[in-house]
């Protein structure tokens, strides 16, 4: 499996390419961000909210775990499972992965044992005050098409 690396040189960057993948969407998209405290997560998901047409002003969701944004051109289910403990079932978060819209999880190495088979699970190292490597793994050919696109 190959792994494609895409180097961030600011939040522009990280916006656009969130745009990027966002262009490549398909219903039931599932997102996996995964990276240290302020690496760029919720500034990709910002991009890619604002590349579907959402309005909202997108924050992390840490303290809802899920925030629903039903007001772009597909839904955006944007999960944060930081504080998740015991309760990774009793919220359902693999519901959220067959509603027809694209669901971006940061932090989702803390439930790998949840997430579907087929992801694009993406990893933001930070280099310096600016710069990250975001590096993407694809886990199915739908993602491995999106990344051979994409970057």
């Amino acid at each position: 499996m190959d792994d494609y690396k895409f180097v961030s040189r600011n939040v522009s960057d990280t916006m656009e390419f969130a745009q990027n993948i966002e262009s490549e969407k398909f219903p039931n998209m599932v997102i996996c961000l995964i990276g240290e405290l302020g690496c760029g997560k919720t500034v990709f998901v910002k991009g890619f909210a604002q590349a579907l047409g959402i309005e909202d002003n997108i924050t992390s969701p840490t303290f809802n775990i899920v925030k629903e944004y039903l007001n772009g051109e597909m839904p955006l289910y944007h999960m944060d499972v930081y504080r998740l403990e015991e309760s990774k079932e009793s919220i359902g978060i693999s519901d959220y992965f067959n509603k027809d819209g694209v669901t971006i999880i940061e932090w989702s190495d803390m439930i790998e044992d949840q997430l579907p088979k087929e992801r694009l699970e993406i990893r933001f190292k930070v280099m310096d005050e600016e710069t990250r490597v975001i590096k993407c793994t694809p886990y199915g050919k739908a993602y491995e098409d999106l990344c051979n696109y994409v970057l």
